[in-house]
């Protein structure tokens, strides 16, 4: 199969490349990752203005009618930054959802985000244990959403919720949410503990189990997007620095061990990337594999991004554990991922399941 990118996917690389180069430097990514918002309203405006949000939102509803392929373009040169702000749960994550749910308008009313996520491992959709009680023309919330994706700054949540007909969705405006440390510095999470907290039901009547399954799968390949282009960055960053390193008379990338080091990271990386871009593909083909492709790519990739990181920081030695050398972001950006919408263990052990009851 041919995953070549065609002209008008490489002129949007191109675009979003040339873009986060001039707005979005070294200096900008270590400025957000200690402000509480990790965004300014000028990048973001502009980002919008741009298009890129509404990659993912259909044409009758006043998007660009793309599909998760061109997504995929956008993410790996975001995470090759790491890009911080809230792309991935105002661009991604909200519009998957909306867009399913015929919500399409909600988009047009600032940026929300979407609560699936709660305690425990395993499954991200089976797990969910918040309630939903319906009390006359009122629903009220109980539960806990430990990951919500810039949920403290977001304008609206769709919260995944259980009812008696199985799983439902509910609109919480103006989330009350604290914000809460993580591995990522460069993304920002928060915590929305739900109390009798009042929502509103929205889209269609019955259970939204396969909806919510196929958010989290989608989701999950545009977090393996992400990872890729970041893994291609931290492998670039070890490159170039073994290429200056100078130990014993000469550089380090002229040892053995370190060339075998890089090999390996290049190969963990193209597999990562072929991957990904298939699983890409097969959502937005409907191919019926695409179940099993999605856990492919979220069972390799996040392992793949997170030996790439952690060996870019061996090859930098000592200077890798500092606070300026960037490999470390990358790995911060590793090790969250992995424990987003179902961690590596869970995919594989649900790939074997894919695999030997079909």
């Amino acid at each position: 199969m041919d995953f070549t990118f065609s002209a008008e996917q490489n002129q949007l690389r191109d675009s979003v490349r040339g873009f986060l180069a001039d707005k979005a430097p070294k200096s900008y990514v270590r400025a957000m990752t200690e402000d509480d918002r990790g965004f300014t309203d000028e990048v973001w405006n502009q980002i919008v203005d741009l298009g890129w949000t509404s990659i993912l939102v259909p044409e009758d509803a006043g998007g660009l009618g793309m599909g998760m392929v061109d997504m995929t373009v956008v993410l790996e040169e975001m995470g090759k930054v790491p890009f911080p702000g809230p792309f991935f749960s105002a661009a991604v994550q909200a519009p998957l959802v909306a867009g399913r749910l015929g919500l399409t308008q909600l988009l047009q009313q600032g940026r929300g985000t979407v609560a699936l996520e709660e305690l425990g491992s395993g499954d991200p959709v089976q797990r969910v244990r918040t309630r939903a009680l319906r009390k006359g023309v009122r629903w009220l919330l109980t539960g806990l959403k430990p990951v919500v994706v810039d949920g403290h700054t977001a304008d609206w949540v769709l919260v995944a919720a259980r009812t008696e007909e199985g799983l439902g969705t509910f609109l919480i405006e103006r989330p009350e949410a604290e914000r809460v440390a993580t591995w990522d510095v460069t993304r920002k999470v928060a915590r929305m503990q739900l109390d009798a907290t009042p929502a509103e039901r929205v889209g269609p009547p019955g259970d939204h189990t396969a909806m919510w399954r196929r958010f989290a799968d989608d989701a999950a390949v545009a977090l393996c997007a992400e990872l890729v282009g970041s893994s291609e960055k931290a492998l670039e960053l070890a490159v170039e620095y073994a290429k200056v390193r100078v130990q014993f008379g000469r550089p380090i990338a002229t040892f053995q061990a370190i060339k075998h080091k890089c090999a390996e990271m290049l190969q963990a990386l193209e597999l990562a990337r072929v991957g990904t871009h298939y699983a890409a593909w097969t959502s937005d083909v409907e191919e019926p594999n695409r179940e099993r492709a999605a856990a492919m790519a979220k069972g390799f990739v996040t392992e793949a991004a997170n030996h790439v990181a952690a060996e870019s920081i061996q090859i930098h030695g000592g200077v890798g554990f500092t606070w300026e050398c960037d490999a470390h972001l990358h790995y911060r950006r590793a090790k969250q991922s992995d424990l987003m919408l179902g961690q590596q263990s869970w995919q594989r052990r649900r790939l074997a399941d894919l695999v030997l009851t079909k």
